[in-house]
């Protein structure tokens, strides 16, 4: 039977499509998330237990018991280590690497890979694995970051907001020194306040980036980054003001946006199609980013390798011939003025 090219052109784009939905329908039951509307919609974390100083929990915060699965590229992951070496805990809590590169099975151990491991206590080949030795019938998202039981062999908690305050509160007495100790990024006084900043920040900037790259429908992209830019806006204001989220003071507020901010002019402007601004188009948000940037335990936990090829080369119904851009040049730790700024 003869067939016009015309007609084998629109055959092997409709094919090319459906393989693509097929790939990103299953990438999507690994991430956990799902679309309505065109909307992306993220599932919650399963795992929600919790490590105490005095082990009332049934998790009791020792030195070398616990263990961290991360991904470098992941901005979730990145909060954690963040919080482990403000804390002065990376004697304390170990860590894992997982592959940048994400494809149909989840995150990989490959040790191949600059920065990566293999799977050190049951030397799995995929995350999917972990979960599954802890709980064979789960059925749920796998996701970094994993605070894991060496000793109890299951996880803890995979909810990486829960997890950067149980690393600030309850792990004090393994702090490598006292300032270290000192460092609470949720203290009582300011609670009421990281919690205003995080109750907006979240879904419209954090999952705000996700919302818009992930939209399915020209209404739920318009919605995601309408909403975005309002909240950066909004962001640029407060910053204008302070000289951290909530006066002062670093707290977790801080931590939870620099992850978002530090990948969005080098990800998520181009990939996502977050472009209506970039971070330096701010004057507030860029300088806060390089002070933060040049803080211990924000840029020396930044991998913008894995980062990029992480986003380009997995998200294949996005960027299908998964080519890595070369861009932006930024210059993360030029003098921001921060400090002086707002010095009392």
């Amino acid at each position: 039977m003869h067939i016009s090219r015309k007609l084998f052109t629109i055959l092997l784009r409709r094919n090319y499509s459906l393989s693509k939905m097929a790939q990103t329908a299953k990438k999507d039951d690994i991430m956990g998330t799902a679309i309505k509307n065109g909307e992306f919609v993220r599932a919650p974390s399963s795992f929600r237990n919790w490590i105490t100083a005095d082990g009332s929990s049934g998790f009791k915060a020792e030195a070398g018991r616990y263990h961290i699965y991360v991904s470098l590229a992941c901005p979730w992951a990145h909060r954690t280590l963040i919080t482990r070496k403000l804390k002065g805990l990376e004697d304390v809590i170990s860590y894992t690497v997982v592959d940048f590169l994400m494809l149909d099975k989840g995150w990989k151990f490959n040790d191949k890979v600059p920065q990566c491991t293999k799977d050190p206590i049951f030397g799995a080949e995929y995350l999917r694995e972990v979960y599954n030795m802890v709980s064979p019938d789960y059925q749920g998202r796998i996701t970094v970051p994993v605070l894991f039981d060496k000793e109890k062999k299951t996880i803890v908690n995979n909810e990486s907001s829960e997890i950067i305050r149980i690393l600030s509160k309850e792990f004090n007495e393994f702090c490598s020194d006292d300032q270290k100790r000192a460092v609470d990024i949720y203290p009582e006084d300011l609670r009421q306040q990281i919690d205003a900043i995080n109750e907006w920040v979240y879904p419209t900037i954090n999952n705000g980036v996700y919302r818009s790259g992930f939209a399915r429908t020209q209404e739920a992209y318009d919605k995601a980054v309408g909403d975005l830019f309002e909240n950066l806006d909004k962001a640029e204001e407060v910053l204008g003001k302070s000289r951290y989220l909530v006066g002062d003071r670093l707290t977790e507020a801080d931590i939870r946006l620099f992850t978002t901010l530090v990948r969005f002019d080098k990800v998520y402007h181009g990939h996502f199609k977050c472009n209506r601004r970039q971070i330096k188009d701010y004057p507030n948000l860029w300088g806060y980013l390089r002070d933060l940037y040049q803080t211990s335990g924000f840029g020396d936990t930044t991998d913008f390798d894995h980062i990029r090829k992480h986003y380009m080369m997995s998200h294949t119904s996005i960027n299908p011939f998964s080519i890595v851009s070369v861009g932006p040049d930024l210059d993360f730790n030029s003098a921001h003025g921060r400090a002086e700024k707002f010095c009392k």
